[in-house]
Parts: structure tokens; C-alpha cells; sequence
């Protein structure tokens, strides 16, 4: 329980670091993490044993392993907060997007103690903007593949606002290259009365 002035009690601190519902971890002044709460130990399926010094950073997927080292590690030498994202494995052998914020912090005499962090699974938010993405490039694609035609000559309307003859816009937009000829429909319309039926 709190005192008269409503300090929380050691224990009580670490019960709410504990059952936070967020992932907690901290490193010392060597910048090897010394320390996991609950909530990080439950997703990653493993002991504090096997997560402290690097240990942790093995569940870091491949390819984000060397920024997200990087960003800790120039935060650590300039005693800055950073902030990152990357994949962790969680103990289902899935990987889960993790935003990781991290602060240095003091020890009572003010000396400079290590890094404390906070990180939360925001694998929903990021699939979610990606499927978003997805959609906008889908529709932006779909928006560039009309093109302004006159429905009379069939001239194209260019990105410029100008009407060009449709070989020349094909041209210009693509390695197609033409050759002309009169399909049979046109050649009986034009040269109808000189075609022997």
C-alpha cells in the first residue's frame, strides 16, 4: 500500500512492473539487458537466463537484427531515447512486430545506471497499414491504366493535357512500335465499291 504521501511500497512496484501489461525489460551500464518483467518472459516462452546479456536479441528476426542493434546501440553511446520497430519471436514460433521504446536512466546518486524499455506487440496496426497500402497502390495503379480518349477521333489526352494520335501515346509510353494496315471492316467501308464480293 502507499504511505501518508502516497509512495508505493518496493513490493508494490514490483508487482506493477511485473503484471504491467506491457513488456519491460532494462540493461545495465555494459548495455547487456539484465532484466525482463513477467509479460516479456510469457511472449518469448523463455527464462531470464536465456534472455539476459544478448540472449534476447536471438528471437530478433534476421533481417531486422542489425538496425535494431544499431539503433540501441547509438541511443546507448549518446544516452538518447530511441524508438524502433522489429519483429520478435513469440513462443508459438511466430514473429510479432514490437515497438520498443527505450530511456536511459539514474541511480539514486543521479549516476547514469543503464537503459530501462517498454515494448508493446503492434503486429495488428502494422498489417493493418500494409493492407492499406496495398489498397492505395491498387487503386493508383487502377486510376493510372484510364486514359482520356475522344470518343470521336480517338486521339489520348497526355499527362500534359495534350491530345495525341494513339500510336504516338502508345509509343511514347511503351517499346510498341507500329506497323498499319486496314482491317477487313474499314477496307470494305473505304474500297467497298473496288472489292470483288
Amino acid at each position: 500500500m502507499t504511505d501518508e504521501n502516497g509512495i508505493l511500497s518496493s513490493e508494490e512496484y514490483r508487482v506493477l512492473v511485473e503484471q504491467a501489461p506491457i513488456m519491460i525489460w532494462r540493461s545495465g551500464t555494459d548495455a547487456l539487458c539484465n532484466y525482463f518483467n513477467e509479460r516479456w518472459l510469457a511472449f518469448r516462452g523463455r527464462s531470464m537466463k536465456e534472455e539476459a546479456g544478448n540472449g534476447w536479441a536471438a528471437g530478433v528476426h534476421p533481417e531486422d537484427i542489425g538496425r535494431c542493434l544499431k539503433t540501441y546501440r547509438d541511443a546507448f553511446d549518446e544516452r538518447e531515447v530511441f524508438e524502433m520497430e522489429y519483429r520478435l519471436l513469440r513462443h508459438d514460433g511466430l514473429y510479432r512486430w514490437i515497438f520498443d521504446r527505450g530511456a536511459p536512466f539514474c541511480d539514486t546518486n543521479g549516476m547514469f545506471a543503464g537503459y530501462i524499455g517498454s515494448c508493446i506487440d503492434v503486429t495488428d496496426k502494422i498489417e493493418a497499414h500494409e493492407i492499406l497500402r496495398k489498397a492505395q497502390e491498387y487503386e493508383i495503379k487502377k486510376l493510372k491504366g484510364f486514359l482520356p480518349i475522344c470518343s470521336n477521333c480517338k486521339k489520348i489526352r497526355n499527362d500534359e493535357g495534350y491530345w495525341t494520335q494513339v500510336e504516338v501515346y502508345v509509343r511514347d509510353h511503351s517499346d510498341a512500335d507500329f506497323t498499319h494496315s486496314i482491317c477487313p471492316e474499314c477496307a470494305k467501308k473505304i474500297y467497298g465499291k473496288y472489292i470483288k464480293q
